[in-house]
C-alpha cells in the first residue's frame, strides 16, 4: 500500500465555482488534483497512483477499481452512491463515505419558493410585465391570473426526513396544515395516510423521498386524478417518482393549479424530455438547483475534509 496521500477530484467544478474554501479539503492530503470534469475513457488514467478518489457523479466501476490498486478511499461529493460499484469496492478493501444532510436548507427553501411562485402566479404575472401587459392596463394593477395563499391549506408530504421534516416546518410558518403520506415498501405508521387517502385532501403535494422500485412513477395518472382540481404539485427529490407524460398531460388538461420540479428522469435532459414541451401550462421547471446554495456546497466541502480526516485517523465516518 502507498503511503502518499494523493487525492484526485474527477468532476470539481461540479461543485465549486471558484466561491469556495478548499483549503481544509487540500491539507488533508500530500497533493490534491482538481479536473474540472472526466470523461468516462479518463477516470483510470487520472486515478492512477492516487489513493483517494473524489467524484460527485463520475462513475467509478469494478473496472476502474480493478485497474487501480492503490486506491484506498472514495470521497463522494453527494448523497446518493449509485457512481460507485459499492460491491466492488467492498471487495477491493475500498472505503467510500457520502456525503448527509448538506442541502437541507437550501432544498426546503427552493420548495417553499416553487410553492410560493406557484400560489402567486409568479412567472405568468412576470411575463405579462414583460409583454407590456401592465403599461397597457386600465387599473393599477394585473389581476389576469388567480392568487392563492398558502395560509389555511393542507400539504401533503411524501417523505418526512429531514428535509420533508424542514419544509414541514417552513410550511406550518406560512399558516399550512400538513399532512404526511405512507410511502410503499415501509411498514405502516399510525401518523402517515395511505396515498389514496392523502391525494384528494391536499392543496399541494410535495415529493421528499428516494427513487427505488417501490418509488418508481409513484404519481401517475391516477394519482393526479385523485388531488383536488386546482392542486399543486412539487418534486425536488428525484425525477423518477413522478409520471413525467402524466404529469404534462394533467397540467394541459387543467386538473392542477400548477406543478413545479427541480429534477427530471434523465439530466440533463440531452434528448429532451415530456415536461420540456413549450405548451405546458402552469409549470416550472428548475435545472437541479435546489441543493446549489453556496452554503450548502461549502458543507459538502467540509464533509469532504471530515471523512478524508477521519479515514486517515483509522476511523472511517459516513462510511456507505
Amino acid at each position: 500500500m502507498s503511503t502518499s496521500r494523493r487525492a484526485v477530484f474527477l468532476d470539481h467544478s461540479s461543485l465549486d465555482l471558484g466561491d469556495l474554501a478548499l483549503d481544509r479539503l487540500k491539507n488533508c492530503f500530500d497533493e490534491l488534483q482538481l479536473y474540472p470534469a472526466t470523461a468516462p475513457e479518463q477516470v483510470t488514467e487520472r486515478l492512477q497512483g492516487a489513493t483517494v478518489a473524489i467524484s460527485n457523479k463520475v462513475m467509478i466501476d469494478a473496472a476502474t477499481l480493478a485497474a487501480c490498486p492503490e486506491l484506498k478511499l472514495i470521497l463522494v461529493a453527494a448523497t446518493g452512491t449509485n457512481n460507485v460499484d459499492l460491491q466492488a469496492a467492498r471487495a477491493q478493501g475500498v472505503v467510500v463515505s457520502n456525503c448527509q444532510g448538506y442541502g437541507t436548507p437550501s432544498v426546503a427553501q427552493h420548495t417553499l419558493t416553487l410553492l410560493l411562485a406557484l400560489a402567486t402566479r409568479l412567472s405568468d404575472y412576470q411575463k405579462a410585465v414583460a409583454d407590456g401587459q401592465w403599461a397597457k392596463a386600465k387599473q393599477f394593477c394585473l389581476l389576469d391570473f388567480p392568487i392563492v395563499e398558502l395560509e389555511g391549506k393542507t400539504l401533503g408530504l411524501l417523505g418526512h426526513g429531514e428535509l420533508g421534516g424542514a419544509v414541514a416546518r417552513l410550511a406550518e410558518a406560512f399558516g399550512m396544515r400538513v399532512l404526511l403520506g405512507q410511502l410503499p415498501g415501509r411498514p405502516p405508521r399510525e401518523d402517515r395516510l395511505a396515498l389514496d387517502e392523502l391525494l384528494p385532501q391536499v392543496d399541494a403535494l410535495s415529493l421528499h423521498c428516494p427513487l427505488n422500485e417501490h418509488t418508481r412513477n409513484l404519481i401517475g395518472a391516477r394519482q393526479l386524478a385523485l388531488l383536488k382540481p386546482g392542486a399543486f404539485v412539487i418534486n425536488t427529490a428525484r425525477g423518477g417518482l413522478i409520471d413525467e407524460q402524466a404529469l404534462a398531460d394533467a397540467l394541459r388538461a387543467g386538473h392542477l393549479g400548477g406543478a413545479a420540479t427541480d429534477v427530471l428522469s434523465v439530466e440533463p435532459p440531452v434528448n429532451g424530455n415530456p415536461l420540456l414541451a413549450a405548451d405546458i401550462p402552469r409549470l416550472i421547471v428548475t435545472p437541479h438547483t435546489a441543493w446549489g446554495a453556496v452554503e450548502s456546497r461549502q458543507r459538502i466541502v467540509e464533509q469532504l475534509s471530515e471523512n478524508a480526516e477521519a479515514f486517515f485517523a483509522g476511523s472511517p465516518r459516513r462510511q456507505v
